[in-house]
């Protein structure tokens, strides 16, 4: 390894200057120390190591001390290589510089193969000497597949991939990010992502948290703007650290993978999840009640906000008015229940209640008439909604609805009326699986809204009915004063509990209380034919339970599944003397002037047609100011209360038998039934007058 001078050699002053760079810098290569350490030493003419660099002690362990004096050859090469060392050394000689992989000893003992590049140099007394680089040949391996890797990676990879520097300006980037940007490969270096893709200040963000913490970020989902959804695109956005020596962080890697149409798909997946959830939750609460107003309310919490911003249901008053008023509400709407969640809708304009004319011939009638839904826009705002009042309703919403949807109500083959769907122009206006959606709720909420039409129709015929066979009106009768009330189970079910008072001959009084299983109109048609034959039998003067006899076979005669309770009774003015027959009713109540509360001895008998005829007469002294409640089940019993706590209830509620009764019996039933009543109720009082 070591020669003679040679002619065109550098001079050791020339070359000197480097070498004494190259010894100052050495161990401090910058990114060579990051990426290739590399072992320096420089050899005089005579062979011997006159430099030896910290990068060199690193790489084979000999420590300067160690080496600088030293035979280069005896101290480095192994003795089978001096041959091809000494070729080498004359190569140089000769002022080539020599690539070659040479095995090398390390301190250890063991051999280091590497790679090494010998160069020419003056010594000090200006013979040849030579100037070596020497790097692991594991190392640049390692660092030659790594790039031939990343060259790979960049060249041929279908997702984005891009380095960073500390600045997050772009260092490289491969053609698969260039074309998901738009932009030339050569046009992203030097700039940043949001020169790039203006918007995107929001990576740039989690790119600076990538450096400041060094932590990666795995699919980070983003994006992008437009006012146009179909245009957008999402990206499913990597960053890490780009690491130095020392672990130090000098940049980022990205990479981008265009994820659209997964993210189309798991958003298309999760809003029908979220439809199917929403028609669950429809068939559950939609069709709880049979209140038209309730109904109508319903479908409006299902619809809003969830699926929509607002929800405006009409009914058409001429399909949910009684017959005898429809033909006078042709044409008129009223709003039944509505929701808007913007805070700008003009509120005067969409109050509930508001009734409304659909003007003859406008697009409102026609879409009503057809019974067809169709979606809406701001040119049909005029003709929907005309009239000068109606001016800042179509102001609103031409500024601020994107997406409208005009739904009848029909069911049945009848159109009752319509709902209105609206979105904000805030968010995406409706697609066609939303209007699938909308249009499936309204059906269903039509055949809500019709059933509790068709009840509230049935109830109010089977109230009607009732009101007409029983007389609230009780009669004067000698001996008793007299009282009664009759409450419908809530504000919706009519049933057939009925009472009525008697005046029969010879200063006597009939009273009577029943309850006929089941509610509407049926129950009340039953009623009505055991009043008649009640009063029928009283005044032909039949016994109390002959009149229980005759009932039984009137409700036998009407099925089999039939059946009612009753009580009657038989008053004489001139002794006091009560006669009492009952089947399968609850036990009257007596209290004494004195507040002293019984119930009447005996069981019941057994209900009115069961066929068994076994009932049997009481008989009670009615004292003057005495009091005789009689009552249906519904006053006792309800949800939480069992026949006998009703009773103790009833007997607590009866403290001053000397009150009017009118007030007696009003506080009762404020007791007993505060609030909507299970079943129906009916009470009748009689209190007995001095004789």
């Amino acid at each position: 390894m070591a020669g003679a001078i040679d002619h065109g050699v550098p001079t050791h002053d020339a070359i000197g200057d480097v070498t004494d760079l190259l010894t100052a810098s050495a161990g401090h290569a910058g990114v060579f120390e990051e990426l290739l350490p590399l072992a320096l030493w420089v050899a005089d003419g005579d062979g011997r190591l006159v430099q030896w660099s910290l990068a060199a002690q690193d790489l084979l362990g000999h420590t300067p001390e160690q080496m600088l004096g030293r035979d280069a050859k005896q101290a480095l090469v192994p003795e089978e290589n001096h041959q091809l060392a000494d070729r080498l050394a004359g190569s140089v000689r000769t002022g080539a510089a020599v690539v070659a992989r040479l095995p090398v000893r390390h301190r250890d003992g063991t051999l280091v193969d590497m790679e090494m590049w010998h160069c020419p140099l003056a010594d000090a007394r200006g013979r040849t000497g030579m100037l070596a680089i020497a790097a692991d040949t594991s190392a640049v391996e390692g660092m030659r597949d790594a790039l031939a890797a990343l060259e790979g990676l960049f060249e041929q990879s279908p997702v984005g991939l891009a380095m960073l520097g500390p600045d997050l300006r772009y260092l490289r980037v491969n053609e698969a990010l260039a074309r998901m940007h738009g932009v030339a490969v050569d046009d992203h270096v030097g700039r940043r992502v949001t020169d790039i893709a203006p918007g995107t200040a929001v990576l740039e963000t989690v790119m600076r948290r990538v450096l400041d913490r060094g932590e990666a970020v795995v699919d980070y989902r983003y994006t992008s703007d437009g006012p146009d959804p179909a245009l957008r695109r999402t990206w499913s956005c990597s960053y890490a650290p780009l690491l130095g020596g020392a672990g130090r962080r000098v940049g980022v890697i990205a990479s981008l993978i265009d994820v659209t149409r997964e993210q189309r798909a798991h958003l298309e997946a999760e809003r029908a999840r979220r439809r199917l959830a929403l028609l669950a939750e429809a068939g559950a609460q939609m069709g709880s009640t049979l209140d038209l107003r309730q109904t109508a309310e319903e479908v409006v919490r299902v619809l809003v906000p969830r699926l929509a911003d607002s929800a405006d249901v009409q009914l058409l008053e001429e399909a949910v008015a009684p017959d005898e008023t429809a033909a006078s509400a042709h044409g008129v709407a009223r709003r039944a229940a509505a929701s808007f969640v913007d805070p700008r809708a003009p509120a005067e304009h969409l109050e509930v209640g508001m009734i409304m004319q659909v003007p003859p011939g406008s697009e409102y009638e026609r879409i009503i008439d057809a019974g067809r839904p169709m979606n809406l826009y701001l040119d049909d705002v005029d003709r929907l909604i005309p009239g000068s009042e109606s001016e800042p309703l179509r102001a609103y919403l031409y500024a601020r609805v994107g997406s409208a949807r005009l739904v009848p109500l029909v069911a049945r083959g009848t159109v009752l009326g319509a709902v209105v769907v609206t979105r904000t122009r805030d968010r995406e206006p409706f697609d066609d699986q939303d209007i699938l959606l909308i249009d499936e709720l309204v059906a269903r909420a039509a055949l809500n809204i019709d059933n509790a039409r068709m009840y509230s129709h049935e109830r109010d015929a089977a109230l009607t009915l009732q009101r007409s066979l029983m007389d609230p009106c009780l009669p004067d009768v000698g001996g008793l004063e007299l009282t009664g009330r009759y409450l419908p189970a809530g504000e919706h079910e009519v049933g057939g509990d009925w009472f009525d008072a008697i005046a029969l001959p010879g200063g006597r009084t009939a009273l009577v209380i029943g309850d006929v299983m089941g509610h509407g109109i049926h129950a009340a048609a039953v009623m009505g034919q055991l009043r008649t034959a009640v009063r029928t039998l009283a005044r032909r003067g039949t016994a109390p339970d002959q009149v229980l006899r005759f009932l039984d076979a009137v409700v036998a005669d009407l099925g089999e599944n039939e059946m009612a309770t009753c009580l009657y009774a038989v008053h004489d003015e001139a002794s006091g003397h009560c006669l009492i027959a009952s089947a399968g009713h609850p036990p009257p109540l007596v209290a004494d002037r004195r507040g002293t509360v019984a119930f009447l001895d005996g069981a019941a008998g057994p209900p009115l047609g069961v066929g068994r005829q076994d009932w049997h007469v009481r008989h009670l002294n009615l004292e003057p100011g005495s009091l005789l409640l009689t009552y249906t089940d519904g006053l006792i019993e309800s949800r939480g209360t069992d026949l006998e706590q009703g009773m103790h209830r009833l007997a607590r509620a009866v403290h001053d038998p000397g009150l009017p009764l009118e007030r007696i019996c009003d506080d009762l039933l404020a007791d007993l039934v505060p609030g909507a009543a299970d079943d129906d109720v009916a009470v009748l009082l009689a209190r007995a007058l001095p004789r």
